[in-house]
């Protein structure tokens, strides 16, 4: 079960807090579509999105040879609700809103979801 202690860890970090407001706007992203919006290295992505399902923050899904994140179902509402409210502190809409343009951005010019 998640403690508060285990989710203010989660969310310590800048990466993985634009990681789960995006996923409060979309119901599943792809890592591929991740990675393309947080202009971050693979290996950093994957480390912090690993972070998150240790936590049980985000459940995952392997569609192919990609992987499909999401917010966990199984998250309390007390800890969804930390996030939404985490949403509201200064720069944090400002930095969601940028990422959502770079993620509808990308999907103009490059395709929806990961190519191969």
């Amino acid at each position: 079960m998640l403690t508060p202690d285990e989710l203010f860890q989660a969310l310590d970090d800048p990466t993985r807090r634009r990681i789960l407001a995006l996923l409060t706007r979309r119901s599943t992203l792809c890592v591929c579509e991740l990675l393309r919006t947080l202009n971050a290295p693979q290996p950093t992505v994957s480390r912090h999105l690993a972070a998150l399902r240790k936590s049980a923050l985000v459940a995952v899904e392997r569609r192919g040879t990609w992987m499909h994140y999401r917010i966990h179902p199984l998250l309390p509402t007390w800890a969804y609700r930390v996030i939404l409210a985490m949403l509201e502190a200064p720069g944090q809409a400002t930095q969601l809103t940028a990422d959502l343009a770079h993620l509808e951005a990308s999907v103009v010019t490059e395709g929806p979801g990961c190519a191969g």
